[in-house]
């Protein structure tokens, strides 16, 4: 009798202990940062919040990422730096903006590289697509890794004139993103580049420093661009290729079980970000629609032929990484 209650009390103990241990766990998970420069009501923030559900869940509560959207850690070029430093855990940042880094990132940038938003789709959640492109960074840059490629949509061209042809857009001044690829694709149109931070470009719409940006459509409507340039040209000229990093520092300090799981989680993003984030470009047109914003179906013949003799060119002037993204891509149906 005496044994049977012995027993009993050890289970107790035991079953206590297992609790409180469980207890403590959940109570003090760990916290990581992920920064980005557009607001969470971009495909940002359904990446982050899709990011950060799986790897809650895989790590049982251990591992919770803290997003800091538009632009709290720094614009991306900044977050870039930061990210190798280990000053941030995560951060999302556009493939033209990684090219500062990395210079054969600028392929993702190609105009008409990606046939239609099925084609990007796909493209984005292809194991031979992404595991090209982490080759590519692993090869190429210190302290900090690649973990997968996201999208935001199409981009397109907006400011206060319509685009019907690649005719219209001669001589004028477009800021575009700063890397050689869009230096060498809007002069082929016979347009004039210019660069600067994306925080200047509501201000430089506004005083005619440019006459027109491109972007997505949810980023334009969520950066409130409309107010400036209040037609958008459907030219879907480029695709907003994004990518997912995390600091080398923290990679080297997760064991081989938590590193599964940030890349499983990461997986989940590219698989099942691009449908939702594209879902949120129609939801934005229908929007802007409502309030007067006009969207204007573009003639991309032009813009086609002057663009497909410059792809491959771009791309092996970029380097061989970058010519075996666009083959894969190419071949992506």
């Amino acid at each position: 009798m005496l044994a049977g209650r012995i027993r009993t009390a050890l289970l107790c103990t035991i079953s206590a202990a297992a609790i409180f241990a469980s207890a403590a766990q959940a109570a003090d998970p760990k916290h990581y940062s992920l920064g980005y420069d557009q607001p969470h009501t971009t495909g940002y923030g359904i990446g982050g919040d899709m990011f950060n559900a799986k790897l809650s869940e895989l790590s049982g509560g251990t591992m919770v990422i803290d997003q800091f959207p538009g632009g709290q850690l720094g614009q991306e070029p900044q977050m870039l730096q930061k990210i190798r430093t280990g000053d941030i855990d995560f951060i999302f940042s556009s493939t033209a903006n990684a090219a500062t880094v990395s210079p054969q990132s600028g392929v993702l940038s190609i105009h008409y590289l990606f046939r239609s938003d099925d084609h990007l789709i796909h493209a984005i959640a292809s194991p031979l697509l992404v595991n090209e492109v982490k080759a590519m960074f692993a090869e190429t840059v210190k302290d900090a890794h690649v973990l997968t490629l996201l999208t935001l949509g199409p981009r397109h061209l907006y400011g206060k004139k319509e685009i019907h042809s690649i005719d219209d857009v001669k001589n004028l001044k477009i800021r575009v993103q700063a890397t050689p690829t869009e230096d060498a694709m809007f002069p082929a149109y016979g347009a004039q580049t210019v660069h600067m931070p994306f925080g200047s470009v509501y201000t430089s719409l506004q005083t005619g420093v440019v006459d027109m940006a491109e972007n997505g459509i949810n980023v334009y409507e969520t950066n409130k661009h409309y107010e400036v340039a209040p037609i958008m040209s459907l030219t879907a000229h480029e695709a907003n290729n994004n990518l997912l990093w995390i600091s080398g520092k923290l990679w080297d300090s997760l064991t081989a079980e938590q590193k599964g799981w940030v890349e499983a989680a990461a997986n989940e993003v590219s698989l099942k970000e691009p449908t939702l984030a594209l879902g949120l470009e129609a939801k934005s047109r229908a929007k802007l629609e409502k309030i007067g914003v006009k969207f204007v179906d573009v003639d991309k013949s032009g813009f086609i032929k002057a663009a497909t003799p410059l792809q491959d060119k771009i791309a092996a002037d970029l380097g061989p990484h970058a010519t075996k993204i666009l083959e894969i891509c190419r071949s992506i149906q």
